[in-house]
């Protein structure tokens, strides 16, 4: 699948639309240092900054470095599209650079059940097994209480608390619902500091599972004082039947080899891009399969439940302290049904799916899909990163 993995990486822009006046970081791979240099966007070129910042988290955390990104200076590595397609796995030259994912030492966390009115839905037309009287007297309630538009409900609000007790009058009630419209949202680890892959790379399914899909998310960088500094994008890959036999299952449902994918690179906030633009920003997903099998889906930030400054602020606080920093996916409005194997089987990945999650403010972040085991190993960590950094006289 290499060639189509390169032609898709072609197709899809890295970079945003607005690229030239964007504030854009990155990592690289440099095989002449053995190990990973810090990055910054000018035009088409990647401009090495290693010795301003050592490490993606150290320039995330100083405002005074991101507010002169641009005058940063270092090794212009050459353009980007030869380091993009040299990122691919199977046809690496390991000689020449390669992209990485852009963070490196913060924390990877990420917000589950942040688009309540897609949820609510589901758990209606679940509860109420097909009959459509049923369904529509359970909505007929909570339209009764909140209003005929379910965008409004705000979680943690008298209302929603209203919401929650005709659904337990209903029997309706979940786990999943409590994290969707109560007060406290769902944060959990999704991978390792340094544990990420990045765009044009392998993604990893467990081979256990046997139903799954792909999570296109918008994901947050936020510095050590709680700043929230930038944005990139997210495929929070979920293993839907692992999850469900059990919520106690969601590390092995979320945290395998190569199932964390951010990229391609962090925009940093500016005049021209804030937390504003987050808030409506649209994701697009394509799947392409091997067997020929194509899905597209969007995520629509607009309908997000819970508000981004929210969600960040209650995974680092006065309670959590991340003193390197953290990425924080947001979640997604998307839940695949379209039927792929056979008629109400639904959708689930086929090794080898090509996977594009896009933005026209962020670009686009590809990945192709693997068995985890069959991805490569996670061996470059926190201890390998500081020798390499020591090394090179970089801290």
């Amino acid at each position: 699948m290499s060639k189509e993995l390169h032609a898709v990486l072609r197709q899809n822009s890295a970079l945003p639309r607005d690229a030239a006046t964007a504030s854009l970081v990155g990592r690289v791979w440099l095989p002449d240092q053995d190990g990973p240099a810090l990055v910054r966007v000018a035009g088409d070129r990647l401009i090495d900054i290693s010795r301003h910042a050592a490490t993606s988290a150290q320039l995330c955390a100083d405002s005074a470095l991101v507010s002169r990104l641009g005058q940063l200076d270092g090794a212009d590595l050459g353009p980007l599209e030869p380091i993009l397609l040299n990122t691919p796995e199977s046809t690496r030259d390991p000689k020449r650079p390669w992209l990485l994912p852009p963070v490196d030492l913060q924390a990877v966390k990420a917000a589950g059940v942040t688009f309540a009115i897609s949820m609510l839905e589901r758990v209606i037309e679940e509860r109420a097994r097909g009959d459509a009287g049923a369904a529509a007297a359970i909505r007929s309630e909570i339209v009764r209480l909140v209003g005929d538009d379910l965008s409004r409900l705000k979680p943690g609000s008298p209302e929603a608390m209203a919401l929650k007790d005709v659904l337990i009058r209903q029997g309706v009630w979940s786990q999943y619902l409590e994290v969707g419209i109560g007060p406290d949202a769902e944060i959990f680890t999704k991978a390792q500091p340094m544990a990420s892959v990045g765009t044009g790379m392998l993604a990893g399914l467990h081979r256990v599972s046997t139903w799954n899909n792909p999570e296109p998310e918008v994901v947050l960088v936020v510095a050590p004082d709680g700043r929230i500094v930038g944005a990139t994008l997210g495929n929070d890959v979920n293993l839907r039947d692992v999850e469900g036999r059990s919520a106690l299952l969601l590390g092995k449902a979320k945290d395998n080899n190569a199932s964390c994918s951010l990229g391609p690179f962090i925009r940093l906030f500016d005049a021209g891009f804030t937390l504003d633009h987050v808030r409506k920003m649209e994701l697009s997903l394509d799947v392409t399969g091997p067997d020929g099998f194509v899905m597209k889906g969007a995520s629509n930030m607009a309908k997000i439940s819970r508000d981004p400054a929210d969600l960040a602020s209650q995974m680092l606080g006065p309670h959590h302290q991340y003193p390197d920093g953290a990425v924080l996916f947001l979640g997604t409005l998307f839940a695949p049904v379209q039927d792929r194997a056979a008629p109400g089987k639904g959708f689930t990945h086929a090794y080898g799916d090509i996977v594009v999650v896009a933005a026209p403010e962020l670009g686009a972040l590809v990945n192709q899909m693997a068995p985890s085991d069959e991805c490569p190993p996670w061996q470059f960590g926190t201890t390998a990163l500081m020798r390499n950094l020591a090394r090179r006289g970089l801290i």
